[in-house]
């Protein structure tokens, strides 16, 4: 008889080390957290967002199809935006196919679309390369799926397309580049590391699992994962790899709304080629049938009248000015200890500790930080199990995005002390 009802999915799924984190900022108020991915809690749009739907429920003619079901696929008018909006990122005139709003899907967070594109693409022993080290949400999809994950190093303008090729020459060599599905590459302000994908990189990336597709017996795809793309505040945009020649039916763009507009406005959308589209848009219909309509004519207001626009304007002031806090109490306080690179976007520090150094979560120093009511999240979470690579422990991924700027101050100065007493 068997000691349980649960299927081989939920029996393997481990507990997402995102949970746990957020979990801990939210149970201990005096704990610092440089850990999870908190968006700035001064810059949520709350006035904008209270005239918005004050002006939304202020009728029935619009306020009852806000708050009735919607369509699977999303709002006809959020997607039309949506589409028009990203096709303005990418210096393309509105109306061309490849932005048109009947190849996007709005999801329940980019998160959301993320599984569902990975649940419709791969089964399980599948193959998908990530860049090294990667987001580490993404890869509790795949360990949860029993995918199997091999990592292409990353340089300072993105992935590394000699060990890329050298990884799909490998798998090809034995027999195992038919189960490669796609290469995800979170290709702006990456988190972990900051690092932005150049145009060259993605187009470069492109070509060459093109070129491995014979042997493959299938298309493998490129994922963009774009979602702090519009939490840029030096530097110029990089086009997406939708823009691309002959991009349209190999690229997946996913981004959100979530990071840029407010964190509890859970809408993510996605550029689909099919039929991954069509597979997709079934999937979500048995998730859930659509996305919350509300915040859908939320966003949908927000990006008609403006708002969204003027809020990013607000968003990028602040970060500026978080960024160089941040940066300044890591110069006084662990100049000694690590090293890391300004970010121009994104919400994250790559600190690196010397060779040897550990940070991992059984690592003293992650103890004495805990100790010392802060947190980070280990950059050991962001490797891949791979057996070609030992996997690192000696690198932190800090957040300045939640914090005020006094705590990010203490915060910093608590870690540092528990560098000093444990390195």
């Amino acid at each position: 008889m068997k000691r349980t009802a649960l299927s081989v999915l939920a029996r393997r799924t481990a507990q997402p080390p995102i949970s746990w984190l957020m979990q801990m900022a939210l149970a201990r108020p005096k704990l610092i957290s440089l850990a999870a991915g908190f968006t700035d809690n001064p810059s949520l749009p709350l006035r904008a967002t209270r005239r918005l739907l004050n002006n939304l429920l202020a009728s029935a003619e619009t306020g009852q199809p806000a708050l009735q079901y919607g369509a699977t696929a999303g709002d006809p008018e959020l997607r039309q935006l949506t589409a028009a909006h990203l096709a303005r990122q990418d210096g393309a005139q509105t109306g061309v196919a490849t932005y048109s709003p009947d190849r996007l899907i709005l999801t329940h967070g980019s998160q959301q679309l993320l599984y569902m594109v990975t649940e419709a693409l791969c089964d399980e022993g599948d193959i998908v390369l990530v860049e090294d080290p990667t987001y580490f949400v993404y890869l509790g999809i795949t360990q949860s799926r029993g995918l199997r994950c091999r990592s292409v190093r990353i340089e300072p303008d993105g992935v590394d397309l000699a060990h890329l090729e050298q990884v799909l020459e490998s798998l090809k060599k034995r027999g195992e580049l038919r189960r490669v599905k796609m290469l995800y590459l979170v290709s702006y302000f990456q988190n972990p590391t900051g690092v932005t994908t150049s145009f060259a990189k993605k187009k470069a990336a492109l070509a060459l699992l093109r070129k491995y597709e014979r042997a493959a017996g299938h298309p493998i795809y490129l994922l963009e994962d774009a979602a702090y793309r519009e939490l840029r505040f030096r530097g110029e945009d990089i086009p997406s790899a939708l823009t691309v020649r002959g991009a349209v039916d190999r690229v997946i763009y996913t981004s959100t709304f979530s990071k840029p507009f407010a964190t509890g406005v859970r809408v993510g959308y996605g550029v689909l080629p099919e039929p991954l589209l069509m597979a997709v848009t079934r999937i979500k219909g048995n998730h859930d049938f659509g996305t919350a309509h509300l915040l859908q004519r939320l966003l949908a207001r927000a990006l008609a009248t403006g708002e969204y626009d003027r809020h990013l304007i607000t968003l990028h002031r602040r970060y500026v000015a978080k960024t160089k806090v941040m940066a300044e109490a890591m110069q006084e306080h662990l100049f000694k200890h690590a090293e890391w690179e300004m970010p121009d976007g994104g919400l994250y520090f790559w600190a690196r500790l010397p060779r040897g150094r550990r940070s991992g979560l059984k690592s003293k120093l992650f103890q004495s930080a805990l100790a010392n009511d802060v947190v980070y999240v280990p950059g050991a979470l962001c490797y891949c199990d791979d057996a070609t690579r030992r996997k690192p422990d000696s690198e932190l991924r800090l957040s300045f995005g939640a914090a005020s700027e006094a705590n990010l101050r203490s915060g910093i100065a608590r870690l540092g002390q528990a560098m000093a007493k444990t390195l």
